[in-house]
């Protein structure tokens, strides 16, 4: 029942897509490093970045929709930062106070307003072009952050305070999460655990199953066998 669509052009550099969902209950959901805005039946609330497996707890057959925001930008849109959010599942309106209140019942009615919301508020606001260097390098594979971060302008200390706050946690995090993801993407065309760790950057197999079960609460075996018999996984943020 999981769908998503690509967000409209105005914000495709904010948004990594747009989703919907009718929950089965009791959804495993595991980190991928973005922020989520949600609307689940009458409540609306953003899911901030897991570091862990988080299950869902929504009622079976909820009707759910979500706007995935692409890591290090939601705090564009949100206006507090992701590591506030780290872990948490918050109500728009304890975020927002009485406008998150009235922007959830608006949402309830017209869960459709979703990217009208999230691009007015983005309107405005500034990227960090620096830290989307980073993401990318971390994105492509490189083995370690200092290799991200590799000519760039950026003090350490600096760098990690500015990253934890637009991404949710440290740099050293999101490589383990990034390599996680990677395993997924190849999962389905790889003949084994060995080679797949090999494909994804892991030093080796023992690696991908450590990671595997820190990350996913799950062993390499059972989580890779679902995800390479072709089983979408469900939305992340509920």
């Amino acid at each position: 029942m999981y769908r998503e669509t690509d967000p409209p052009p105005a914000l495709r550099e904010t948004v990594r897509c747009v989703w919907w969902n009718h929950t089965g209950g009791g959804e495993r959901i595991v980190p991928d490093g973005c922020v989520d805005l949600v609307v689940a039946g009458e409540s609306a609330f953003v899911a901030g970045p897991d570091t862990g497996a988080w299950q869902a707890g929504l009622p079976p057959g909820t009707p759910v929709h979500g706007v995935r925001f692409r890591p290090g930008h939601a705090p564009r849109a949100l206006g507090v930062a992701a590591d506030e959010l780290t872990d948490r599942r918050v109500a728009l309106g304890d975020l927002w106070g009485r406008a998150g209140r009235a922007v959830t019942d608006l949402l309830s009615h017209h869960p459709h307003s979703l990217t009208a919301l999230v691009t007015e508020r983005v309107v405005g606001t500034e990227r960090d072009p620096m830290l989307d260097v980073v993401l990318s390098r971390l994105d492509a594979g490189v083995p370690r952050v200092r290799d991200a971060v590799a000519g760039l302008p950026l003090g350490q200390r600096q760098f990690r305070r500015r990253f934890t706050e637009a991404v949710g946690f440290g740099p050293a995090t999101y490589l383990r999460v990034a390599r996680l993801r990677r395993a997924m993407a190849a999962a389905s065309a790889a003949a084994d655990l060995a080679s797949l760790a090999v494909e994804a950057g892991y030093s080796d197999q023992a690696h991908l199953s450590r990671e595997c079960r820190t990350l996913t609460a799950s062993t390499a075996s059972a989580f890779f066998t679902t995800i390479g018999s072709g089983h979408t996984r469900p939305a992340r943020a509920h």
